[in-house]
């Protein structure tokens, strides 16, 4: 492998935008993610070569590998290995130069400091100089993409970001627990009231005219309350390459690895 290995939990949209940016600097990357993942823009998550076997988002190809000698293969062929281990074993056996808790759960799930000479925490659940070496701030505003080396991110106000004027309104949750099926697909347009996918039954329609950008994976188990889709406004929003939020926390968390790497060489 060409330069530091950096590991990087979690795959989804925002992991996805880490991921190219380390990859594109020419980092190998190994991912790490659950074995159903539950990612909602899925057309520009990585994690869907754990569900597919292969996944590719712009430039970024990605394969499910299962042992030390896939992940190899992977990194000779210029691909990114994706790992179902969401306990992060993988970590003390490879002992990367670096790792980025991507999961995005809003809360620290088992990441430390002692994984790696440089560990970067993404948005709220993380206290850099605590659990992680750095923070990256990820709410939408004027310190987006803020690399904090002190204390934490903004906290989770459990507010969607605006698009197109609409916030909490263009998100789709579990009305009740049970098994996902769709009846539409992500780049649809939809009109308002249209059904969109079922929950274990009951039908979930969309709350306005717009495009269906993101929706949870085809036979997923869900619980109530948990985010299953995302209705944008914009009709001609682009659902098939990162967003700006993922490419400013991708650079971020470059910058943040680049500037605490050359502190410890």
């Amino acid at each position: 492998m060409a330069g530091g290995l950096i590991v990087v939990r979690g795959g989804g949209d925002i992991a996805t935008g880490i991921i190219q940016k380390m990859h594109r600097a020419g980092f190998p990357v190994l991912v790490l993610e659950a074995e159903r993942p539950m990612a909602i823009r899925r057309g520009v998550s990585l994690c869907e070569a754990i569900r597919l076997g292969s996944a590719a988002v712009e430039d970024i190809s990605a394969l499910r590998a299962e042992n030390a000698s896939e992940m190899e293969a992977c990194w000779a062929m210029g691909k990114v290995p994706v790992t179902v281990d969401p306990q992060g074993g993988w970590i003390g056996k490879w002992k990367p130069a670096c790792v980025v808790d991507a999961i995005m759960a809003k809360r620290n799930q088992g990441t430390h400091r002692a994984m790696a000479d440089v560990v970067i925490g993404v948005g709220p659940g993380f206290t850099a100089g605590n659990d992680v070496h750095a923070v990256i701030e990820t709410m939408r505003g004027h310190n987006l993409g803020r690399l904090i080396l002190t204390g934490a991110a903004l906290s989770n106000t459990g507010v969607p970001g605006e698009l197109g004027g609409k916030s909490v309104e263009r998100v789709i949750y579990a009305p009740a627990g049970g098994k996902i099926r769709h009846v539409r697909r992500i780049g649809d347009t939809v009109k308002e009231g249209e059904a969109i996918l079922t929950v274990d039954g009951t039908f979930c329609a969309a709350p306005f005219d717009g495009l269906l950008r993101g929706l949870i994976a085809e036979g997923s188990e869900v619980r109530q309350g948990m985010k299953i889709a995302d209705v944008d406004p914009r009709m001609d929003a682009d659902w098939q390459s990162i967003s700006d939020k993922a490419r400013c926390i991708g650079g971020a968390v470059l910058e943040a690895y680049l500037a605490l790497r050359s502190g410890r060489e």
